[in-house]
Order: C-alpha cells, then sequence, then structure tokens
C-alpha cells in the first residue's frame, strides 16, 4: 500500500493542540483538510489560528506566500459530522475517554466509506480498545503525534489487535509522505516512548524518595552525565506533573499493577498539593518571577591523587584511563589483573557504579555511569557512611583534576544514570521480544520522541549486552521487591550474545 494521494481529503476531529498541529501537518503537505468540532465555532477559530501559523512560516522563510495562499484555499471548517463526507483519512483528537471516543468513530462510520481510514492520536489508550465499537476495525490505527506536531518529527503507528495489515502500512507512508518519521508499533500500554521512557522519571523520583540527592543535582547529572536533553524534575515541570503522572498511572493499570511500572509517591503529593509545574507555577521547582532555581550539590576542591593503580580493565569506563594519564597523574598496573576499579593512595577503591551499595564493602567510592566521560562535565560519585575522608577526597580530586565537577551522592545502588539506563534498555529489550516493535524503530522512538542521546539498543551496544542484566541483578538482590528484578527477555538477550561469541 502507498500513501494517501495528495487530492484525498484528510479529516481532523477536535481542534484543540493536537487537532491543530496534526491539521496543520497535513495541510502543508498538500491535502485538502476539514476541521470538525463538536463545540460551535472551534473548527472555524482553530482554522483562523492554523492560519496564523502559516503566516509565521512566511515569515520565517519556510513557506512562500503562493504556498500559504494555497494551503489556506484548502483548509475548511465544517460545522457537521456530515461535512466529513467524502475524506480519505479521519484523525480524531479529541478528549482522552474511551466512550467519547468510541461514540465519536461510531457515527463516523455513518458518515465515511468503508475504505476511509480511521485513526486515533490516543498516547494512553488502547487502540484495540477504541476500534472493538467499529462496525469495520479493520482499518482503525494509531496516528500517536508528538507536540507540537508541526515541529516534531516522529509518528508511532499504532496496530490494534484487529487493524489490517493495509491500512497500517497505508497509515505509516502517509506518515512519512507527510515528511515526518513513523514508527511500526503493536498496541500495547504507553505504545514504545511512554512505555520504555517510564525509568527515565522513576528512578529519579526514586532516588529523591530515598534521600540520595535533591531534584537539582539529580537533573544535573542526568544532563552533564548522561547526555539526556533535560533532567527528570524538570522536565516533569515543563510536561506537567498532574500529565506526567497520569500517563505513569495508566501505563501502570494497563500491565496490571506491574511493580516495574509503579507510579511515585512523592510526585502524587506533588500533585495532590496542586503544584503542577510551569502551568501553575511551581513544581518541583519554583517557577514564579523572582524566584532562584536551586543549585546542584557540588563538591568542594580537593587534591587530586598522585597516582592510581588500575586493576583490571574499567569496561564502559576504559577511556577514564587515558583521561587520568592525560591530566599528568601516574596510572600504575596492577601486577595481578584482577577485578574493574581503581585503588588509591589511601588504599580505598574507585568502582563504576555496579548496582551493589558501597556499604557492602570497605573502603569504596562508586562513580556514576557517563555517556561519554571525555565530553562529560559533571560525575557522581556515592559512598557508604564508614567510608574513610581521604578515600573520597582523593576520589573527588581525581574526577576535579580531568575538568569534571563533582556531585557526592548517598549511598545508592546504581547510582543516577547507570540505574536509569539499565532499566531503559530492559523495558526496551522486553518489548522487542514482545512483538511491539524492531530495535530499529525502539532506538527511533526513543531519541526523536523524548530526545535520548542513544537509544536504549545503541547504549546496550555500547556498554556490552550483558551490562545492563549484571547491574540489575545486583540492584534486585539489594532491593527483592521485583522492580528490578531483570526480565526474560533480557537474559536470553545476553545469553544468546554470549554463544554467539563462543561459538568457534
Amino acid at each position: 500500500m502507498t500513501a494517501l494521494d495528495l487530492s484525498s481529503p484528510v479529516a481532523v476531529v477536535g481542534t484543540g493542540t493536537m487537532g491543530q498541529g496534526i491539521a496543520q501537518v497535513a495541510l502543508v503537505a498538500g491535502h485538502p483538510v476539514r476541521l470538525y468540532d463538536a463545540a460551535p465555532g472551534l473548527a472555524r477559530k482553530a482554522a483562523d489560528t492554523i492560519g496564523s501559523r502559516l503566516d509565521r512560516l512566511v515569515e520565517k522563510e519556510r513557506l512562500t506566500a503562493d504556498e500559504r495562499d494555497a494551503a489556506r484555499s484548502r483548509l475548511t471548517p465544517v460545522d457537521d459530522l456530515s461535512g466529513l463526507a467524502g475524506c480519505s483519512l479521519v484523525v480524531e483528537a479529541v478528549v482522552e475517554r474511551l466512550d467519547v471516543k468510541q461514540e465519536l468513530l461510531r457515527a463516523l462510520e455513518d458518515v465515511v466509506a468503508d475504505d476511509c481510514l480511521l485513526a486515533t492520536n490516543t498516547s494512553s489508550l488502547s487502540v484495540t480498545s477504541i476500534g472493538g465499537a467499529l462496525r469495520v476495525p479493520g482499518r482503525f490505527v494509531g496516528l500517536h503525534f508528538f507536540n507540537p506536531a508541526p515541529l516534531l518529527p516522529l509518528v508511532e503507528v499504532v496496530s490494534g489487535f484487529a487493524t489490517d495489515v493495509d491500512a497500517a502500512t497505508r497509515a505509516y507512508e502517509t506518515a512519512r509522505a507527510w515528511g515526518k518519521t513513523p514508527v511500526a508499533c503493536a498496541d500495547t500500554p504507553g505504545f514504545i516512548v511512554n512505555r520504555v521512557a517510564r525509568p527515565f522519571y522513576a528512578e529519579a523520583f526514586t532516588v529523591y524518595e530515598m534521600q540520595g540527592a535533591d531534584p537539582a543535582t539529580i537533573d544535573a547529572v542526568l544532563r552533564e552525565s548522561g547526555g539526556f536533553r533535560m533532567g527528570a524534575f524538570e522536565l516533569t515541570d515543563l510536561i506537567g506533573q498532574d500529565v506526567n503522572e497520569s500517563v505513569t498511572h495508566s501505563v501502570w493499570q494497563a500491565f496490571f499493577q506491574d511493580v516495574r511500572f509503579r507510579p511515585s509517591l512523592a510526585q502524587r503529593r506533588l500533585v495532590e498539593s496542586g503544584r503542577l509545574g510551569r502551568k501553575t507555577g511551581h513544581g518541583w521547582y519554583d517557577h514564579r518571577e523572582g524566584a532562584e532555581r536551586p543549585e546542584p550539590h557540588t563538591a568542594d576542591p580537593a587534591e587530586p591523587p598522585a597516582y592510581v593503580v588500575a586493576e583490571g580493565a574499567l569496561g564502559p569506563a576504559e577511556e577514564l584511563l587515558d583521561l587520568i594519564r592525560e591530566a599528568g597523574i601516574e596510572v600504575r598496573e596492577a601486577e595481578e589483573d584482577e577485578g574493574t576499579r581503581l585503588v588509591l593512595p589511601s588504599g580505598g577503591q574507585l568502582v563504576l557504579a555496579d548496582g551493589q551499595l558501597p556499604a557492602e564493602f570497605g573502603d569504596v567510592v562508586h562513580f556514576d555511569l557517563a555517556l561519554d566521560y571525555r565530553k562529560s562535565t559533571r560525575i557522581a560519585l556515592s559512598h557508604a557512611a564508614h567510608t574513610s575522608a581521604a578515600t573520597v577526597a582523593q576520589a573527588t580530586g581525581l574526577f576535579q583534576a580531568l575538568g569534571k565537577k563533582v556531585s557526592v551522592i548517598g549511598d545508592v545502588p546504581g547510582m543516577i544514570v547507570a540505574r536509569t539506563v539499565a532499566r531503559i534498555i530492559d523495558l526496551a529489550v522486553d518489548a522487542v521480544a514482545q512483538g511491539v516493535a524492531t530495535e530499529e524503530d525502539v532506538d527511533t522512538a526513543m531519541r526523536l520522541g523524548v530526545n535520548y542521546p542513544l537509544g536504549p539498543f545503541e547504549w546496550s551496544r555500547r556498554l556490552g549486552r550483558g551490562w545492563a542484566g549484571a547491574l540489575l541483578d545486583e540492584m534486585h538482590e539489594v532491593d527483592p521487591c521485583g522492580r528490578y528484578a531483570p526480565s526474560l527477555a533480557l537474559h536470553r538477550y545476553a545469553c544468546a550474545t554470549d554463544q554467539r561469541e563462543d561459538t568457534p
């Protein structure tokens, strides 16, 4: 199946932010577009708003005046559903209520032809459930655009249980013809992005609830060490705490309250207090005029050690050895090549976060995972109460000598970046094993949908396919609540890789 012909009319039902955005995308692509809203006058108002946006595109030289005028001539607000007769695609973007969407779609079936594609832009409801009310459910598909639709490239094309392959293919090709990057997805709670992204928020909130670090510090570590565009606290303030929590709660309930998707009590209290983020002036942060943004915890300057002893390879942190040498600090090789750690002059050990607690060992400091140890500007350290002051100071001074700001957090297994990335990888591998999407589409969705620096499978290839499972195994042993138990899919993923590598 190919994309819809540009002469085919496209309709959008619901003229809120998402509806207007989707209509603009179809319009600029070259389709005649019809707008309908159940509230009198809103369709015409939305058409005027879209017209103003087209004017701004001309001002920014993204459209010519002639292209704008042609697009305006193709845009038609209608006052009744009957005005959508003859459309080849209708996308609904109405309120996120199953009964409302089903009632609308049943009414649409009485208006449009049986070969008209019907689509939903839902982000939280089951495409299968919505389509279950239809007389011809095979032509129903999810087209999940991301806000703002004209700017963000990703579209999740979701096939419900009854969706015909031809319908999904036509929707996919149409989204691509509109200049979007579509990914194919089976109907699962949260689809790709909202399913795989849950740990990004959940693990940050958990570290906070454990008193491991404050929001500003956690956000700074995720940005400056993990390479994420925004930290979890500032991002949820931007999204809206109520919106983010609602998605988390929806996914959790849809997975029968699976502990891996458990919502945050701290976020629940924030929502109950009315602190919803930027839109109310206060969330995790105070956004009111004149309010000061809290600074992340940054350690005071410390003297670097004269040398370190490398015992074994550092795995994902191997690049640190070159950086240490470049900083003028001697790297001595241990006589016995055992372990994966650095030994400091104090006798204490510096170990990459591995899911264990420093409290379980003697004089140990853990350091967090970084996207790129050379380019990262901050690193997190974690130690136990009994860790010697000399070891903490030497570990701090070492990373400061490498040009990093140092944030010392509490005794938290998996620290911040490492636990977050490990859980994202686990959920991604599990989703692919369940046939939700391909590895390539999962990576594409997470990079384009939520601006991750790497897709989960890109992370896994960089870190080693057994890395996430090993870290989560250790975390599960420390905290056997079930949340950190690696999925069977992750175990198979690592074992299959090992077998391929061991085959002569």
